[in-house]
């Protein structure tokens, strides 16, 4: 093992856990150390006594690199220290799990956010240090364990948000992109109340998990590490798994991983067979990225998930302008390698970077927009604004525009009108610039059926989408969406299932699913959909609000009251607790948080209230604020055709004639 600060005393080679801390938390490091070895763990740890850069450098990222855990000291010394800032970076690019022992409440920096939201954290509390040192040993062993499938717990608050459940069950959800901007990152959402009548049940496997055997033509793209000398490049290798991903998303005799999958493994040591398997994907492609002024060094990959072997790696040295053509290279590379035909000589994706400045910026837009908050998405909006003002051709930056607009919108940065208004202009630049960009024409069908209400422009734009990128997830969900929205549910559930077998870990997706067959009147799929969705995302927000939900409506109300009870998004319970409060025949406790939604909610979700009027058969008000969610032009209201809790509205001529006004069928 190693002391703290100096010497070593087993090679670096032979640890399993390599401990990241600042010099000032040298008592905690070692308190940290005494307890892992105490439990028959080998540690290292290097000294902090040194300037970083300095030739220690080689061995600790060896030991980074053998080590199978990195054990984090966080303290407010460490997100200021050089040394940890890199370690924890080279830990997540090679998938190391990480585990933080946190000593006290420093906010952390947006770099350590980003690299530390999946990780496990151990608070020391008033048991001490000590305390917590042994609580981390019995987490390292779990994590060690054979089999194991331990998962991290929840982060500080900073990072609970989860993307497609911002809000509510299938309501007010961030819209996203997977296959341009992720490609499959992000989902429409499925209508939070549908009406379904309870029939004939299927088996809840077919609800809730695909089932689909793993085809020799399939392929997962998993983010490219930073290999940059500052480790300052994640941006760039994320972009570029993501665009090859792109690019081979649009080859109709290829089955390819969704984005959201795909990217769950990163940061994580992960056997790739195992990957494969959970992803159903026959082949792997990883690789690594370094860039340095204007040339970029790629390293790519091809791996045989169900045996283990290289099939094909080569490394490239380009100029930072090619790298677009580099990008097609790899995927042609790829369609070879797997034996594909295609329709045209090579799969493309739009040829040069006209400017590099643009290009990086446009890089930098995706990665501020991953960190899915209000702030990342203004940072997103501005980056993408510089990157046309450098390349005005630039169709993708006009597409992730419009894009961002949108999510601006739906998490209450922007009003509607205003909001979607420049999502159409950018949008609408897109195409004009390039009439095949996929993720633009699923945009523009966005804003036709959340704001337009245009539901035949909608379809138009998604058939398109289909024609460019057959198979694509994203664009199969959001078929499935505007399907049901429509009451189409046989479409539905049958295009979202097929986007399952493209995303098989995407808990949104299940999210979807369950949405779908709580719609159909199957409330056991609805519910197995649910439970799968939150086994892979414990810490789902709005998740156990959707599972209450569902038990309301079987009429399980001591159920659906546990479930309500234990979301931990603030918004989510008061409307879940206003519903089954009532159920149970609790009218003050179910008054007094319909008097906090009527407060909170007048100006921007009126929606939600006339929800829980509806519920409580009080027409009069529901209708009153169903028409102001109309005047607010609430982007969730294309929902509002199979939404259950307006049961009690269907035959009111109003609500008919509120149909008609969206331009729905009755």
């Amino acid at each position: 093992m190693a002391e703290v600060g100096g010497e070593e005393r087993a090679g670096a080679s032979s640890a399993t856990v390599f401990i990241s801390y600042a010099s000032q938390d040298k008592g905690a490091a070692g308190a940290v150390v005494g307890a892992l070895e105490g439990a028959g763990l080998k540690c290292w740890i290097a000294p902090r006594d040194v300037v970083p850069g300095a030739l220690y450098a080689d061995e600790i990222i060896r030991a980074i690199d053998e080590a199978t855990v990195l054990v984090l000291v966080l303290s407010q010394h460490a997100v200021t220290s050089a040394h940890v800032g890199k370690e924890i970076e080279r830990a997540s690019s090679k998938r190391r799990r990480i585990i933080a022992v946190r000593t006290d409440s420093a906010a952390l920096p947006r770099a350590f956010e980003y690299f530390l939201s999946e990780s496990q954290w151990i608070d020391v509390g008033a048991g001490g240090i000590e305390s917590a040192a042994a609580k981390l040993a019995e987490a390292v062993h779990r994590y060690l364990a054979p089999g194991s499938a331990t998962e991290p717990a929840a982060a500080p608050a900073a990072h609970t948000l989860h993307y497609l459940a911002a809000t509510r069950r299938w309501r007010r959800m961030v819209i996203g992109s997977a296959a341009v901007v992720a490609m499959a990152l992000a989902y429409l959402i499925i209508d939070k109340f549908w009406l379904a009548k309870h029939v004939r049940a299927e088996q809840p496997t077919s609800a809730a998990t695909p089932t689909a055997t793993i085809s020799d033509k399939s392929i997962a793209v998993l983010p490219f590490a930073d290999m940059s000398e500052k480790h300052d490049q994640e941006y760039f290798g994320d972009g570029m798994a993501e665009q090859i991903l792109d690019v081979l998303a649009k080859l109709p005799g290829l089955t390819v991983i969704g984005r959201t999958s795909s990217f769950q493994f990163k940061g994580k040591n992960e056997d790739l067979r195992t990957i494969g398997t959970k992803l159903n994907a026959a082949y792997v492609l990883e690789g690594s990225v370094r860039n340095s002024g204007d040339q970029v060094r790629i390293t790519a990959q091809l791996i045989d998930t169900r045996t283990g072997a290289h099939k094909w790696s080569e490394t490239y040295d380009r100029p930072i302008g090619d790298v677009l053509k580099l990008q097609d290279a790899i995927a042609a590379t790829v369609v070879r390698e797997l034996q594909l035909t295609v329709a045209s000589d090579e799969p493309s994706s739009q040829g040069t970077v006209k400017n590099a400045e643009a290009y990086e910026l446009y890089l930098r837009g995706r990665h501020a927009w991953d960190r899915i908050d209000r702030e990342g998405f203004d940072d997103a909006v501005t980056l993408f604004q510089h990157a046309l003002e450098r390349d005005p051709t630039f169709a993708d930056a006009a597409a992730e525009l419009a894009h961002t607009y949108i999510d601006q919108v739906l998490v209450g940065s922007l009003a509607p009108v205003a909001g979607f208004a420049q999502a159409r202009r950018a949008a609408t630049k897109a195409l004009k610039l390039s009439p095949d960009n996929v993720a633009a024409h699923v945009y523009m069908a966005w804003i036709h059926f959340m704001h337009d209400w245009d539901w035949a422009g909608a379809e138009r734009e998604l058939r398109l989408a289909a024609t460019l990128a057959p198979g694509n997830a994203r664009v199969l969900s959001s078929e499935a969406r505007l399907s049901a929205a429509l009451g189409r549910l046989d479409d539905a559930i049958r295009q979202n299932k097929s986007a399952l077998e493209r995303d098989p870990l995407n808990a949104d997706l299940l999210q979807d699913q369950s949405g779908i067959q709580d719609l159909r009147g199957y409330s056991r799929e609805a519910e197995a959909a649910m439970r799968r969705a939150l086994d892979i995302r414990p810490t789902y927000a709005y998740g156990h609000y959707n599972m209450g939900f569902i038990f309301l409506k079987r009429g399980d109300r001591a159920g659906a009251l546990r479930e309500m009870q234990q979301e931990t998004i603030d918004d989510g319970k008061q409307h879940g607790l206003a519903l089954v409060y009532y159920a149970l025949g609790r009218k003050a406790a179910a008054d007094a948080l319909l008097a906090t939604l009527e407060k909170e909610q007048a100006d921007g979700n009126a929606l939600e209230v006339a929800q829980v009027y509806a519920f409580r058969s009080q027409k009069d008000e529901a209708m009153h604020w169903l028409e102001r969610a109309y005047a607010q032009k609430d982007p969730w209201l294309f929902q509002i055709k199979g939404d259950w809790l307006m049961s009690g509205l269907k035959t009111d001529p109003r609500f008919k004639a509120f149909l008609r006004k969206m331009n729905l069928p009755e």
